[in-house]
């Protein structure tokens, strides 16, 4: 039995058609302006899968990047007080010995201890200071600076927490700490250790007094190593934070160029393609006008 085809169907047929191209190139056309192969998951819920879980690792990688960027620049801060600490104490120790010469007359003594305690006060400077507003020999402490003076005792005091320290997480399983030990460095009074700066207190006191300020100069000595001592370690962690970055910005690109190679398009491969379907879809027009010109009157003849 031969089916009748009827001018209806043909339209019908036609406009279907019609209406699958059009959404065809619709579709190419929107990959064209995105410059991505996946628009909406249902296009390939495979490829939409990796690209949601690559996009989650990226925004993991860039964290960590900010986390390690964050932490070089601490270290960076500690790392440049602590050299001009002990620089300024190394000058100190040079006044100290000058000091030693019983030659030396009372204004030259005086000279020495005045000279001694500007080394003081910058060694209290460096020891607060601060990096985003945060002291970085203070640990979580809140306070305003990270040593403070007790104006009846002339005590140096560190305000910092000794538990707490300041951590900066670069991978998944590595955290680096990024601030140092200020009691260590400098001494704290108030836990009987003595600090550097009632150190210089004691050695300009003496000078002033014309006694033998050589004395302390193993105390000086003392006090170097243990900033040498957290300045090696600022610096090991520094060279660790500075090849995280090194990795994760490695990763990133990485993570990138596989996010590419999923979801973006081939710009030349779309542009012939969307060529091809626009000649088509001009045929198909050319094609339905054909079909489409009967008219009630054509039938009437």
């Amino acid at each position: 039995m031969i089916s009748r085809v009827t001018q209806q169907t043909v339209q019908r047929s036609t406009l279907a058609n019609l209406q699958l191209n059009l959404s065809t190139m619709a579709g190419m056309q929107a990959k064209m302006s995105s410059g991505k192969k996946i628009t909406v998951p249902s296009d390939d819920p495979a490829a939409a899968s990796d690209v949601l879980r690559l996009r989650g690792e990226l925004r993991t990688q860039t964290q960590y990047v900010r986390n390690a960027d964050d932490g070089g620049s601490w270290l960076t801060t500690v790392d440049t007080a602590l050299q001009s600490s002990l620089s300024a104490l190394r000058r100190a120790r040079d006044l100290t010995v000058q000091g030693g010469n019983g030659a030396l007359g009372t204004s030259s003594r005086e000279a020495l201890a005045t000279e001694i305690d500007g080394v003081r006060d910058t060694l209290l400077a460096q020891a607060n200071t601060t990096f985003l507003g945060r002291n970085v020999f203070a640990g979580t402490s809140d306070a305003g600076t990270a040593f403070t003076k007790d104006a009846v005792t002339g005590r140096y005091a560190w305000t910092g927490t000794a538990a707490g320290t300041v951590d900066r997480r670069i991978n998944a399983t590595t955290t680096v700490r990024v601030d140092a030990d200020g009691a260590v460095a400098f001494g704290d009074d108030a836990a009987g250790d003595t600090s550097v700066f009632a150190l210089l207190d004691t050695i300009s006191t003496t000078l002033r007094a014309g006694g033998d300020a050589t004395a302390s100069l193993g105390a000086i000595d003392t006090r170097m190593e243990k900033m040498l001592t957290q300045l090696a370690g600022v610096g090991a962690r520094h060279g660790q934070v500075l090849t995280a970055q090194t990795e994760l910005k490695s990763t990133q690109l990485t993570t990138k160029a596989q996010l590419s190679g999923i979801e973006d398009i081939d710009l030349a491969e779309t542009i012939l393609q969307l060529q091809a379907q626009q000649t088509a879809y001009q045929g198909a027009l050319g094609a339905a006008a054909k079909v489409l010109q009967p008219t009630l009157l054509d039938f009437l003849r």
